[in-house]
């Protein structure tokens, strides 16, 4: 059985959040000891505010969550997250770009994303419940190729979340040694446990304290 504590990026991305609800998030992150917060980057300054002296780190997501708008706009909010005190980037890919098979245009963007971020961690998010088989592994080989360090599976805000049969794919897509999170619908122990053995080095969820309270949590993402 794992310490889950250090696998979880304590998320909150829902548009109602508040900057209380945001309060809670780092408070929560601060007792259980929670690898990363993850939030909407106008919640940054807050986040990092709040958080200055732990080691919990302060993720803001980019594109989010359709990450279909110009790559100059993902590639500012990138930067602007970073000065604001981000440490990590979860960036939204350009599915309909992926599907076009316009992969140069999906690797400049990663690319310039990875430049703009200036080496902190970059975790690509594929929403693999929009994608086939062939266009996971087909953007698992991008994301390897770009710089950034991992794939993620979901937002949270589509069809469904991560799959145990999606997490194995893209283990196998970008080797053993390549970051994988897995996140939307991770709601208990159990579940996060079956995707850590599927090959997850991270979890996104916004259940983290009930997952390493060894309860269910209510909720989608």
């Amino acid at each position: 059985m794992h310490d889950l504590a250090p696998f979880i990026d304590h998320t909150l991305l829902k548009p109602d959040a508040t900057a209380k609800d945001i309060e809670q998030l780092c408070q929560e992150a601060r007792t259980h000891h929670f690898h990363s917060v993850c939030v909407n980057s106008s919640r940054v300054a807050q986040a990092y505010a709040l958080l200055a002296d732990t080691q919990v780190v302060v993720a803001s997501v980019v594109g989010f969550p359709l990450g279909g708008m110009d790559s100059d706009a993902k590639r500012y909010e990138t930067e602007l997250a970073i000065d604001l005190g981000a440490e990590e980037i979860d960036l939204v890919l350009n599915v309909g770009k992926l599907k076009d098979g316009d992969d140069k245009f999906v690797l400049r963007e990663l690319r310039d994303v990875v430049e703009a971020a200036s080496d902190r961690v970059i975790k690509v998010i594929l929403e693999t419940c929009l994608l086939t088989r062939e266009e996971i592994i087909r953007a698992c080989h991008l994301v390897v190729d770009s710089g950034a360090q991992f794939v993620k599976t979901s937002t949270g805000f589509s069809k469904s979340g991560a799959t145990i049969e999606d997490v194995r794919l893209m283990r196998e897509a970008v080797g053993k040694d390549f970051g994988v999170k897995a996140s939307g619908g991770i709601r208990d122990r159990a579940t996060a446990e079956a995707m850590i053995q599927a090959g997850a080095t991270r979890l996104g969820t916004s259940a983290g304290v009930a997952i390493v309270s060894g309860q269910v949590a209510a909720g989608e993402y």
